[in-house]
């Protein structure tokens, strides 16, 4: 088996893409509609359409109709908003619809709870996830589909990879073909150290039922192993699951072993955009809120702020991205920095939105009192579970982790806090528009020089795609690559 993927191409042939129907074929004309979305705070707009390859038919045909208990089934996992969420007892829709006033009237349904006393882990709500965002809905007058990972999913079933939620629900007919395409969905809401447990029950359950299939279609009794292609804030779930299984962050303070555990199940991970040393744009919309666009609706940064995902994709400390309008560095690991410069929660313009997601408390001092308790737990669990992904760990062998990144669309690697407590962007570096390339990397602290050592983790290969966060995956290079590492053995 191939173990490392081209670096680079020659420039190529865009046409339309389109599917020829046929389970395991491609199109010879053009093979993928690819999208990504809801990734790094990013929701979709423009990725309903992509360039394809036009030799990929020729190259891959072969391989994606065999079938076989040699190759191993894949797990996506989508990035920060790129999971349904539904009410537990109604199956409602609370995440997946915009627009038409949607967010402005519910909003509250998606903010994470928040209670004094209660750890972050035993906070609970009746939103449960419900397989990755493959449409999203959008009420503009008359509602339309935007394809959001649906369109990832459909592409790795051309590529002989077969949804089971597609499959099960009826629109697309594999026939008598076993599933080895599967969705994780997460609550994106919640610390990526919860949804890695989450990940390893996950793989559990997929993992008898493809040692099933195997035994029942090929007569085989073998251990199965799993690939997996992460986007965004996946990659922190996948990376995390990767190096400590489903272990908590001890409560003592200290840091969970690094076991490898998850490299049991997992032959390769595939990393997409993944913000490993943070990003600039999380923390800007922490602290300002986040519009997509006009017609859209609006985060508002306390709903944000109640997210203790959101903390895990700050920046890290270390290369002092964050200062003030003076250019003085801002700690926001201090719980007194938020206060003392009013930021999220206790900015002036933030106490309507903290008196709806805190209905039951009439006094406002007691809901910033309660805003400052979940505050300092987010912060604190955001904070050791940088230290645990940071540090230096030798991958294991029999496992593979490839980082696909973007390194040439202008992104801000840092923010300065106004005298508002607004974020305004900063310092423009090479990256995908949303993640810096340092970022992806995992870049170390940062020399004399201010240049970054050399990136924490240990990548077995690194492609960069001249192409921003939300065409990483659409990018011709990118699906020639990941067909190479999943197919070519």
């Amino acid at each position: 088996m191939k173990t490392s993927a081209p670096a680079s191409f020659e420039p190529l042939r865009v046409a339309g893409a389109r599917s020829n129907g046929k389970a395991g074929r491609i199109s010879r004309r053009s093979v993928f509609r690819l999208g990504l979305a809801a990734a790094g705070g990013l929701l979709p707009t423009g990725c309903l359409s992509a360039p394809s390859h036009r030799y990929l038919s020729r190259i891959y045909d072969v391989p994606a109709q065999r079938h076989g208990p040699d190759r191993n089934p894949i797990i996506v996992i989508p990035g920060i908003l790129g999971s349904r969420l539904e009410i537990g007892d109604t199956g409602e829709l609370a995440w997946g619809i915009l627009g038409g006033g949607y967010m402005r009237h519910h909003f509250e349904d998606i903010a994470f709870p928040m209670e004094p006393g209660k750890p972050l882990r035993d906070l609970h709500d009746d939103l449960v996830p419900a397989g990755v965002l493959d449409r999203l809905k959008v009420n503009l007058g008359a509602s339309i589909q935007v394809r959001a990972y649906g369109q990832l999913l459909s592409a790795l079933g051309v590529g002989g990879y077969r949804d089971e939620s597609l499959g099960k629900s009826g629109p697309v007919n594999y026939g008598d073909q076993h599933f080895t395409c599967f969705q994780f969905g997460y609550d994106w809401r919640r610390s990526s150290v919860e949804n890695a447990a989450l990940l390893g029950e996950f793989i559990g359950e997929k993992k008898h039922y493809v040692e099933q299939e195997n035994r029942r279609r090929f007569g085989v009794n073998q251990p199965v192993k799993f690939d997996v292609v992460a986007h965004s804030m996946g990659g922190l779930v996948a990376r995390y699951f990767l190096l400590y299984g489903d272990q908590p962050l001890p409560e003592d303070g200290s840091l969970p072993k690094v076991n490898w555990s998850g490299t049991r199940d997992v032959e390769k991970l595939i990393v997409v955009g993944t913000p490993n040393a943070g990003s600039a744009s999380a923390a800007r919309q922490l602290l300002n809120g986040y519009r997509p666009s006009p017609v859209l609706g609006e985060f508002p940064a306390s709903l944000l702020a109640t997210m203790p995902a959101l903390y895990e994709l700050l920046p890290r400390g270390r290369h002092g991205r964050i200062l003030d309008a003076g250019g003085t560095p801002v700690d926001l690991f201090d719980p007194q920095e938020w206060t003392g410069r009013n930021l999220a929660f206790f900015a002036d313009d933030q106490a309507k939105t903290l008196a709806r997601l805190l209905p039951h408390v009439e006094d406002g001092d007691a809901r910033k009192e309660i805003a400052r308790d979940h505050l300092r737990k987010c912060l604190r669990n955001a904070g050791r579970f940088h230290a645990a992904m940071d540090r230096p760990a030798r991958l294991p062998g029999g496992t593979k982790m490839y980082l696909f990144a973007g390194d040439a669309t202008p992104t801000f690697e840092g923010i300065r806090i106004d005298d508002r407590g607004k974020a305004v962007e900063d310092n423009e570096a090479p990256g995908d528009g949303t993640v810096t390339r340092a970022s992806a990397l995992g870049a170390g602290p940062p020399d004399e020089s201010g240049i970054s050592a050399d990136p924490l983790i240990d990548w077995s290969h690194t492609t960069f795609i001249a192409a921003d966060h939300l065409g990483l995956t659409s990018n011709p290079t990118f699906i020639d690559n990941v067909l190479h590492l999943l197919l070519d053995r």
